[in-house]
Parts: C-alpha cells; sequence; structure tokens
C-alpha cells in the first residue's frame, strides 16, 4: 500500500505528537514497517515530477521519496520530513518507515528505497549487494545517539553501574549457565531476585551495536526477551521492577516519566545519559554512537525531490536533534554532508 500525502500528514503529525509526548515515540511499528509501505521508490515516481533538476528548494517539486530502516532514527528523520512537507515542498511525499536497520537495509540495497536509516554502520556485505545491483549509495552521519540502559522506576539498587558489570551481565553464562541472574549476582547487597533483560531484536541496529561495541560479539543471555516495537520495551520495563533494558536515549527521554536511565561509571564516576554528555569524546562517549542515513545517488541524481530532501535533511538535523532525543553532530560535519549533495548532478 502506498500511503498518500494527506493520510502520511496525519499520520506523521499523530507519531510526532505522540514521540514527543509520551510513548517510546513509536519505535519501530509495525504499521510502518511493513513490506507494504514502500513503493519501489527508486524507479516509479520521477514521473510524477511537475518540474525537474536539481535546484531542490528552489523550485516547486512533486512526487515521493521513501525512507526505510532504523526505529531509532525514525523520531529524528519524521520530524524532518514534516518540515519538509509542509514548509518547503508540499507537492512532495516523504514516506518514513522503521522497519529497523537490517530489514531496512534489505530494500535498499534491492533498490526499493531511496535512503535507509540505520543505527549502525553500513555492513560490508550490504554495500556488495548494492554493488551487485547497480545502485551507488552514499552513507551520511545525521546525528549522535547515548545507549542508554533503563530499568523500572522502583528499582533503588541498579541506579548506577560501571561499564564492566553492564557488559558482562548481558552475556551468556558468565554468572549461571541457565543465565538466570540474580541481581545479588552483580553486587552482594542487592536484591536475591532475578534480572528480567530486555532489548530490541536482531532487525534492530540497536542490538547489532549492543552485541558487536558493548559485549564484544559475545552471545547475549539466553534469557533475553527481545522485542521489534520499542514501545512494548518501554511498557515491560515500566510494569517490571526487575526489568533492565538498553536501547538509544530519545526512547528513553520521550518515556522518563515511565522508566529510569542507569548512570554508567566509564571509571571516572557514574555519567547520566543527557544531550549534554552524549558526544563521542564526551563524558558518555563509551556510549555514544552515531546514527547514519544511506541515500541512493541514483535516486537522488533521477528524483530532484530526493536530492532536495537530501539537502534539506544537512540544513535542519541540529534544529531538530535536541527535541527528538539526539546530540547534535558537529556544524561543519553536516556541511561537508551538505556541499556533497549539492555536487550530485
Amino acid at each position: 500500500m502506498m500511503i498518500k500525502k494527506t493520510a502520511l500528514f496525519s499520520m506523521l503529525t499523530a507519531m510526532v505528537i505522540a514521540t514527543a509526548a509520551c510513548s517510546s515515540g513509536g519505535a519501530e511499528g509495525t504499521e510502518q514497517s511493513g513490506s507494504d509501505t514502500t513503493n519501489g521508490g527508486n524507479n516509479n515516481s520521477s514521473e510524477n515530477n511537475s518540474n525537474s533538476g536539481n535546484d531542490g528548494n528552489a523550485e516547486e517539486l512533486s512526487g515521493s521519496v521513501v525512507i526505510d530502516g532504523s526505529g531509532t532514527v525514525y523520531p529524528l528523520m519524521s520530524r524532518i520530513a514534516e518540515e519538509f512537507m509542509v514548509n518547503e515542498q508540499e507537492n512532495v511525499s516523504v514516506e518514513v518507515a522503521r522497519a529497523g536497520t537490517s530489514a531496512g537495509m534489505q530494500k535498499y540495497v534491492a533498490g526499493e528505497t531511496d535512503f535507509a536509516n540505520a543505527s549502525r554502520e553500513i555492513k560490508e556485505e550490504e554495500v556488495a549487494e548494492l554493488e551487485a545491483n547497480g545502485i551507488e549509495s552514499k552513507e551520511f552521519k545525521v546525528a549522535l545517539d547515548g545507549l542508554t540502559m533503563v530499568i523500572n522506576p522502583e528499582n533503588d539498587w541498579a541506579e548506577e553501574m560501571t561499564e564492566e558489570e553492564i557488559s558482562t551481565m548481558f552475556v551468556t553464562g558468565n554468572y549461571k549457565d541457565d543465565d538466570v541472574v540474580l541481581w545479588s549476582d552483580i553486587r552482594p547487597e542487592w536484591p536475591e531476585e532475578e534480572i528480567n533483560f530486555y532489548g530490541p531484536n536482531e532487525n534492530h541496529g540497536t542490538n547489532e551495536f549492543f552485541v558487536k561495541e558493548i559485549i564484544e560479539e559475545q552471545d547475549l543471555v539466553e534469557t533475553i526477551n527481545l522485542q521489534q516495537e520499542y514501545s512494548t520495551l518501554v511498557n515491560l520495563v515500566a510494569e517490571d521492577e526487575n526489568a533492565i533494558a538498553f536501547f538509544g536515549y530519545g526512547y528513553y527521554a520521550n518515556n522518563d516519566d515511565k522508566i529510569k536511565a542507569v548512570e554508567v561509571d566509564f571509571g571516572n564516576g557514574p555519567v547520566a545519559p543527557s544531550l549534554d554528555t552524549i558526544a563521542e569524546d564526551g563524558e558518555y562517549g563509551p556510549f555514544t554512537r552515531p546514527v547514519f542515513t544511506n541515500l541512493s545517488i541514483d535516486a537522488a541524481k533521477e528524483k530532484p525531490q530526493v536530492k532536495a530532501f537530501a539537502e534539506y535533511i544537512f540544513q535542519v538535523a541540529n534544529d531538530f536533534a535536541g527535541d527528538t532525543g539526539f546530540a547534535p553532530l558537529p556544524e561543519e560535519e553536516l556541511q561537508e554532508s551538505l556541499e556533497f549533495i549539492q555536487s550530485i548532478n
């Protein structure tokens, strides 16, 4: 099903409001993650343009822009899309879905989408698939996220943890062969109650980032409950005193009335994740990661609306980063990305 612009406006507006107001920001929602959200965007919309040419916002454009991928990046990208449609190009429909990084990349390498949002770097095998399919692609950083450990508000013992405690407790076999780990296994003074582990499933770049960077390619505890929906994870933690989960900072920030963030000691005392501490060289640096969007250069060449939206992303990303739970990138880095896109002919 191709989402028409009017419907998309309502959907995006509702979701953005929901993101800002309460829920988990609507993470990887099934209502958008289904394959029918996209429409083979690389090949079928350029004919809809009333104006061609690559001058972006300088002329009135039409047609569609198709984006899928990371649920972590979704709040930022959907906000930018809404602003673009309302204030820049009202005849362009920007369709933003959130199947998860890996699921979105599968569509992207097949040429079904114009952009693929990602909460991890593109993989070598994905680059190889793009090359095999004759798709020229470019990866861009769009913002910075802080991987956030969250617990139930009633949990008053694990409010501060060391980086080592976090990385150790999530690895299978480190405490018990059956991975039924008690809080008292982490610190003897903590309750003798089973820890309930939660996290996003393998569709998500956040899962891959956690496994690769935090637990260094080891296997997660077998008892972990992995979910597709970030909203589900938020609710599970909010209802479970013994829960601990990991996901992007924005989903915590939008739900801090329901869940609590763990302050992490990286060696110099506990640090709370925040827009002030999340930075690659900042206090929360070890758990900070860039988030990305991948642009089909072919789509940008063929469809002026795709190029115009790509330019717009890097003109306004920092304006909306904070509101959607991301720390900004250095302006010079955004400018460099913008200039690259402007050079596409």
